[in-house]
C-alpha cells in the first residue's frame, strides 16, 4: 500500500512512481526480506490517513501513489485501516464489523483489534462507561438483559444469602460489606463484543497475538512506572482481558497466560483487592470459568505468579458467598514465659501465629468466615496436581518463606486433605527433632539430664488419673514438652511404643472421658454425637486433658474415634457457634427455632414465649436463664423473634459451655498453636485429620497391601484371607482394622493410603494371628483351610487387648 506520499522517492515503497505492483504473496515475501535487513521505513504521509466520510475513490490515488489510478484499480482495491481509531467502543466495533461483513474482508477489523488490544493506552480507554454512547445502543441490543442476566442473578443470590445468614450477623454480600465496586469499563459491553467476535477463528488469533504483545509493556509499566497509582483505570486492562472466554484454550495457556500471570503479580495489593471485590459480584458461571482456566494453567505449567490469579478467584468466590466476619472466639494471649529455645537464643516457631495472606488481610476476611461460597471449596482442589506434587520439596519451599520459592501450601485450597496432612506431618516431625536437639543442648549447658521425649507411664485401670496428673504437670512446668515425640508405656506390659501403644492409649482415654456416667459430655442417640454437658461438675483440668489428647493425636499422626458435631471444630479454629450450627449439634432445637422463624400467625399470642429459657441441672432440677435483662417480662413477637433465635443459639452453643470449652480449647492449642494447622485446614478437614475417614474401602486396602515372609497376592491363603475379610460385616471389619492398625478408622485419603503388611508366621498351627500395630503388620500362619482361617482370625480380633513381646 505504501506510505501514501505520491512523490515518494523510496524505491522499496509501493507509493513510489516506479514501483512494480506485486501480488499479496510476493509482497509478503519481499516484506520479510526487508525486515531481515532492517530497511528504513517511510513516514506515514498525511494523505494516507483519511476520515470516515471520504469515499474509496477519493482516497485511492493517495494510497497507491498513482495519480491516474485506473491501471492499478483492480490489482489494489482500496482498504480502510481505521488508523484514526485510538480506542474501541461497542458501537465502533459493530460499525467496523458491519463494513467488513459487507466486503467479506475482516482484515481491517483484525488490524484494529490487534492494534488496540496490544496497546495499554488504547485498552485503558476502550469500552468506557463515560464515553459517548451511540444513540441506537438500546435498539441494537434489545435483549441485553435476557442475554446477560448477571446483575439480576447476583442480586437474587445476595438476597438469598442475606436471608440464610440473618441469624449469623453475616453480611452475605460484597456490596453491603465493602461497598459497590466502581470501575470505568462497561463489562457487559465487553462481554457482548467478545461473544460476537470470538465465533470468528481469525478474530480469536488476533486477540491471542495482541495479548502476547501487550503483556511485556504492562509488566514494564507496573514494575517501573507505578501506573496504577497515577491512573487507577489501568486496572481496566485486566478486567477486559479476563472477560475473554477463550483463555482456557491450549494456545492461550502456552503462549499468553503465563506472561499475563506475571503481569498480574506486579499489581499493587489495593488493585488486587479491588479486582477480587469486583469478581465477587460476578455470576457463578463467570467465576467458575475463571477458576477452571487457572486450574488448567496450574496443571499445564507451574509458575510463581499463578498464585496471584488463583487467589483472586478464590477470594472472589468467598466474598460472593455467605460469610460472617463476626462471632469470633476470643484468642488466648500468647504465653510470656520463655521456652528452652528462647533461653538458648532461638526464635520460637510461628511466634506471631499462623501466616496471613496479604490479600486476605487487605480484604479483611478469612476463609473460615465463609459459610457457603459461590462455588464449593472442593471444586478448587486440583487433583492432577495433588497426584504429582512432591510434598517434601514443596514443604521446604513453604518453610523458606521466600518470594523466590513458591509453595503450593501457600494456596492450600487447591490441595486435598491428604496432601496437606503430609505437609503437616513433615512440620510436626521437624518440630519433634527440634525439641530433641534443644533438650540435648540444654542438658549440655545446664548439666541436667532432661528427657528428649514425652514419656507417659500409665496403669490401665487408672489411666485417666495417671495421664491427667502427668500431662497437667507438663502443661504447668513446660508446655513445650507436649511437642516432643510421644512414647507411652503401660505398666506391667512389655510393648515398646512405635506408634501402636500410643494409639491404644488415646482410645482408652477417650472411652473413659466420653463415658456418659462420668457426666462430662452428653450423647444424642439420634445424631450419635457428643456435646459438652453444661452442668458438668468435672473440673477444667479434665477438659484441658481432652484438648491435649486431641492435639497430641494430630501431632503424633494418630486417628481417634471421637464423635463431635462440626461446630466444635469451627470453635477450635476460632468461630463461635451460631444458629446454623444447631443443624447437626442440636437438631431438635434447630427445627423448633426454624418453625418459630417461619410461623405466619401471631407469635406472641399463639406461642407465648419469653426471653427466659428453662433447663435442667445435673440432678434433674429446673433452672432458668434470662437471654436479656428481665427476659421473663419480654414476650417473643414477630419483630424480635430473630433476636430471640440468635440469643438462644448463642446460649446453647457458647455461653452455657464457655467454661468447659475454654479449657478444652486451651489444651488443644498447647500442642497445635505453633503448627500451620490453622492456615492449611478448614474445620471439616480438621475433623477428617482427627477422626479419619468413615468410608472403609477394603478393596482399596487389598490393592495397596504388601506381603512378606514368602507370601504374595497369588498365594492360596492370601486369596482365602481377602475373601474372608470381604465377607465380614461392618462391625467385624472395624475390629479387624483395630486389631491390625490400632484404630478402626481409615486415614485421611481412605484405606488406599494405609500401608498394611501381611507376613507369614509359620506353617499351619492352632495359634492365633498376631499383629504389630506400630507398623500395620499382620502375622498370619499358613492355615490349611479357609474355615480355620476365619475361625482363628475372628477370635483374634474379638478378644484382642493389651501388648506383649513375641
Amino acid at each position: 500500500e505504501g506510505c501514501g506520499n505520491g512523490a515518494c522517492t523510496n524505491e522499496l515503497c509501493a507509493s513510489c512512481l516506479g514501483f512494480q505492483p506485486l501480488d499479496h504473496n510476493a509482497a509478503a515475501i519481499r516484506a520479510l526480506e526487508l525486515y531481515k535487513i532492517n530497511t528504513k521505513l517511510c513516514d506515514l504521509h498525511p494523505s494516507a490517513a483519511f476520515p470516515d466520510n471520504n469515499s474509496a475513490e477519493d482516497t485511492q490515488p493517495a494510497l497507491l501513489g498513482d495519480c491516474h489510478g485506473k491501471m492499478t484499480d483492480n490489482l489494489f482495491p482500496p482498504r480502510e485501516d481505521f488508523r484514526e481509531v485510538h480506542y474501541l467502543t461497542e458501537e465502533k466495533v459493530y460499525e467496523i464489523l458491519s463494513i467488513c461483513e459487507g466486503k467479506k474482508d475482516y482484515s481491517p477489523l483484525i488490524r484494529v483489534i490487534g492494534r488496540i488490544f496490544s496497546s495499554t493506552d488504547g485498552l485503558v480507554q476502550s469500552f468506557r462507561k463515560d464515553k459517548e454512547q451511540h444513540p441506537n445502543t438500546k435498539e441494537q441490543h434489545p435483549n441485553t438483559k435476557e442475554q446477560h442476566p448477571n446483575t439480576k442473578e447476583t442480586t437474587a443470590m445476595e438476597q438469598e444469602s442475606e436471608a440464610s445468614a440473618s441469624m449469623e450477623g453475616a453480611t452475605g454480600s460484597t456490596e453491603n460489606r465493602l461497598g459497590p465496586v466502581e470501575v470505568s469499563v462497561d463489562i457487559e459491553a465487553v462481554r457482548r463484543v467478545y461473544n460476537r467476535l470470538l465465533s470468528n477463528e481469525k478474530m480469536e488469533s488476533a486477540f491471542l497475538n495482541a495479548l502476547v504483545y501487550l503483556t511485556p509493556n504492562v509488566e514494564l509499566d507496573l514494575t517501573y512506572l507505578d501506573v496504577y497509582d497515577t491512573n487507577p483505570d489501568y486496572l481496566n486492562i485486566f478486567i477486559i482481558v479476563m472477560e475473554n472466554s477463550s483463555l482456557h484454550s491450549p494456545e492461550y495457556l502456552e503462549m499468553a497466560m503465563p506472561l499475563f500471570c506475571k503481569c498480574m503479580s506486579k499489581l499493587p495489593l489495593p488493585a488486587l483487592a479491588k479486582l477480587t471485590c469486583l469478581w465477587s459480584q460476578y455470576s457463578v458461571e463467570h467465576i467458575r470459568r475463571m477458576m477452571e482456566t487457572f486450574q488448567q494453567l496450574i496443571t499445564y505449567t507451574v509458575t510463581l505468579p499463578l498464585r496471584y490469579l488463583i487467589h483472586l478467584v478464590f477470594y472472589a468466590n468467598v466474598l460472593g458467598g455467605d460469610f460472617d466476619t463476626g462471632h469470633n472466639e476470643e484468642e488466648e494471649p500468647p504465653s510470656s514465659e520463655l521456652t528452652l529455645q528462647e533461653l538458648l537464643g532461638e526464635e520460637r516457631r510461628n511466634k506471631n501465629g499462623p501466616r496471613v495472606d496479604p490479600l486476605e488481610k487487605e480484604l479483611g476476611i478469612r476463609t473460615l468466615d465463609c459459610r457457603r461460597p459461590l462455588i464449593p471449596f472442593e471444586e478448587f482442589v486440583n487433583e492432577p496436581l495433588n497426584d504429582v506434587l512432591e510434598m517434601d520439596k514443596d514443604f521446604t519451599f513453604f518453610k523458606v518463606d521466600s518470594e523466590s520459592k513458591f509453595s503450593f501450601q501457600s494456596c492450600p485450597f487447591i490441595l486435598n486433605a491428604c496432601t496437606k496432612s503430609l505437609g503437616l506431618y513433615y512440620d510436626n516431625r521437624i518440630s519433634m527433632y527440634s525439641e530433641r536437639r534443644i533438650t540435648a543442648l540444654y542438658s549440655l549447658v545446664q548439666g541436667q539430664q532432661l528427657n528428649p521425649y514425652l514419656r507417659l507411664k500409665v496403669r490401665r485401670d487408672h489411666i485417666i488419673d495417671d495421664a491427667l496428673v502427668r500431662l497437667e504437670m507438663i502443661a504447668i512446668e513446660n508446655p513445650a514438652d507436649l511437642r516432643k515425640q510421644l512414647f507411652v508405656e503401660f505398666e506391667g506390659e512389655q510393648g515398646v511404643d512405635e506408634g501402636g501403644v500410643s494409639k491404644e492409649f488415646f482410645q482408652l482415654v477417650l472411652e473413659e472421658m466420653f463415658n456418659p456416667d462420668i457426666g462430662m459430655f452428653t450423647y444424642d442417640e439420634f445424631t450419635k454425637l457428643f456435646w459438652f454437658n453444661p452442668p458438668s461438675l468435672e473440673n477444667e483440668a479434665q477438659f484441658t486433658l481432652i484438648g491435649i489428647v486431641l492435639g497430641l493425636a494430630i501431632y503424633n499422626n494418630c486417628i481417634l474415634d471421637v464423635h463431635f458435631p462440626m461446630v466444635v471444630y469451627r470453635k477450635l479454629m476460632g468461630k463461635k457457634g451460631t444458629y446454623l450450627d444447631l443443624t447437626d449439634s442440636h437438631p431438635v432445637q434447630y427445627q423448633s427455632l426454624k418453625e418459630l422463624l417461619d410461623y405466619e400467625g401471631d407469635v406472641e399470642e399463639d406461642m407465648m414465649i419469653t426471653f427466659q429459657i428453662s433447663q435442667t441441672d445435673l440432678f434433674g432440677d429446673p433452672i432458668t436463664y434470662d437471654l436479656k435483662e428481665n427476659g421473663d417480662k419480654i414476650p417473643v413477637s414477630v419483630d424480635n423473634r430473630k433476636e430471640f433465635v440468635s440469643l438462644y443459639s448463642d446460649y446453647i452453643l457458647n455461653k452455657s459451655v464457655e467454661r468447659q470449652f475454654k479449657a478444652f480449647r486451651r489444651g488443644f492449642q498447647m500442642v497445635t498453636n505453633e503448627s500451620p494447622l490453622k492456615c492449611l485446614f478448614r474445620p471439616e478437614e480438621v475433623e477428617l485429620l482427627i477422626c479419619g475417614s468413615r468410608n472403609l474401602d477394603f478393596h482399596a486396602l487389598e490393592e495397596t497391601t504388601e506381603y512378606d515372609g514368602g507370601y504374595n497376592k497369588d498365594c492360596h491363603i492370601i486369596k482365602d484371607f481377602w475373601e474372608t475379610v470381604h465377607s465380614f460385616g461392618e462391625e467385624d471389619k472395624r475390629l479387624f482394622l483395630q486389631f491390625t492398625t490400632g484404630t478402626d478408622r481409615a486415614p485421611v485419603g481412605g484405606l488406599g493410603k494405609l500401608k498394611m503388611i501381611i507376613a507369614k508366621n509359620g506353617p499351619d498351627t492352632d495359634r492365633l494371628p498376631t499383629s504389630h500395630t506400630c507398623f500395620n503388620a499382620l502375622l498370619l500362619p499358613e492355615y490349611d483351610t479357609k474355615e480355620k482361617l476365619k475361625e482363628r482370625l475372628l477370635k483374634a480380633i474379638t478378644y484382642a487387648k493389651g501388648f506383649g513381646m513375641l
